[in-house]
């Protein structure tokens, strides 16, 4: 899981959007074997190089992520299936 998302749900927390433990629910994560994916310079690189298709920072960081992780991204984003191969809209 991307630190970008844990950053992304604990800006909606401190808004009031979402109510959530984020201690208790990141320990759950990782009790399930999940392991984050921190935000790199190499990251932040990639994704000034991406076509500006989606206006959310947080969504372009997770495709720069994915593609230059040459991981796969599970979205339900169906905008973000622009971004080619590496977006899985489920």
């Amino acid at each position: 899981m991307s630190a970008a998302s844990w950053w992304e749900l604990g800006i909606k927390q401190t808004l009031g959007r979402l109510r959530i433990d984020l201690g208790a629910t990141r320990l759950a994560i990782e009790a399930r074997g999940v392991s984050s994916i921190p935000v790199t310079m190499q990251h932040a690189e990639h994704a000034a190089t991406l076509e500006k298709l989606h206006g959310d920072p947080f969504d372009h960081m997770l495709v720069a992520q994915a593609t230059y992780e040459n991981f796969r991204l599970l979205t339900r984003d169906k905008k973000l299936e622009q971004y080619g191969s590496r977006i899985l809209c489920v």
